[in-house]
């Protein structure tokens, strides 16, 4: 190995990739502390890990009507009651739109309670979706993201 390490260096062979480990993030490295006049205001941390794969641990939002092909996570647990409520909601300014893989946009994801951890490619910026919501961070999950987690995926009935 130490022949390939040092052929490598010397430009002489190429060795393969080697993926880069995710950059962990926590929901306490989205927003500026204190909130100062100007409103929420995303950290350094945020803005460079837009674009990157992250690690972020958090918790599904339990909603009544969930959304195919994606869900809701937040730093601590939270029901949604979109007819009760309406658009007054208990979510977190720390929300994440966590989009699965465009095969699997056509599916719903059943709720699954206590804090769970995701990988993917974080996205930061104002996007408005389905319901009219604008979330201001997505992250995007792999084709194979929730295989570990049973009963995570379950096919849309139309």
């Amino acid at each position: 190995m130490r022949l390939l390490s040092l052929l490598a260096l010397a430009g002489l062979i190429a060795l393969p990739a080697v993926a880069a480990a995710p950059l962990p993030l926590a929901f306490g490295d989205f927003f500026v502390q204190p909130i100062g006049p100007r409103g929420l205001e995303p950290t350094a941390a945020l803005k460079a890990a837009d674009g990157q794969a992250v690690r972020l641990v958090g918790f599904m939002v339990r909603r009544e009507r969930p959304l195919a092909g994606s869900f809701l996570l937040t730093p601590r647990p939270v029901t949604m009651a979109e007819h009760a409520d309406g658009e007054a909601d208990d979510l977190p300014a720390a929300t994440v739109t966590v989009q699965l893989a465009a095969s699997q946009r056509e599916r719903l994801v059943a709720y699954q309670p206590g804090a769970i951890a995701l990988t993917g490619r974080l996205e930061v910026g104002p996007v408005e979706d389905e319901t009219g919501r604008v979330g201001w961070v997505r992250l995007h999950l792999a084709a194979d993201a929730l295989a570990g987690q049973p009963g995570a995926a379950e096919p849309h009935s139309h």
